[in-house]
Parts: C-alpha cells; sequence; structure tokens
C-alpha cells in the first residue's frame, strides 16, 4: 500500500476572484485527491488535500503559483488533520 498523506493548505495573496477554487478542485480531482478548498474572510484561500504521497505534495507545489490571473505571495502547510471523505474534493461555501 502507498504512503498517504493529508495537509492542510492557507494560500494568500490575489487568490480570491481569480477561480482559484474551481481551479484547485479540478486539479485535485486530476490527481485523485480528496478534501476541500473555500475562501476565507480575510481574503486567502484554504484547502485540505488528502491522498497519494507524491499526489499532495504536487498539488502543494501547484497551490504555489495556482491559475494565471493569481499572484501568490505565501503558502503555508500543516500536516495532519481528519482525512476527507474519499474520492470527494468540493468547493465549499459561506
Amino acid at each position: 500500500m502507498s504512503a498517504t498523506r493529508t495537509v492542510s493548505v492557507i494560500v494568500k495573496g490575489r487568490v480570491q476572484g481569480v477561480s482559484y477554487r474551481a481551479w484547485t478542485q479540478a486539479e485535485a480531482r486530476a490527481r485523485g485527491l480528496s478534501g476541500f478548498v473555500r475562501n476565507r474572510d480575510d481574503g486567502s484561500v484554504e484547502a485540505l488535500f488528502s491522498g497519494p504521497l507524491e499526489a499532495v505534495d504536487h498539488m502543494v507545489a501547484l497551490c504555489r503559483s495556482g491559475p494565471p490571473a493569481a499572484r501568490v505571495t505565501d503558502v503555508s502547510v500543516c500536516e495532519g488533520g481528519d482525512p476527507p471523505e474519499a474520492g470527494r474534493f468540493e468547493i465549499l461555501r459561506g
């Protein structure tokens, strides 16, 4: 069985209003990851990624650039968290 990883990520910069959440969802689903992405009140974006170690690491690296209109200034990563329901990656609102 391959190693798995679950991380929480906070992305700062110009990351709201630039399709960052939709881009994150598409990229995460393409890599078979579970989790969520949502906007935060402070203008940042929060995501939880869970899945194969290599896929999570690659997704975190992708978050450092984001979609073309985004301007990422900082990405913080915290290990762990409750693994989400397998096979689901959602955009959370509200």
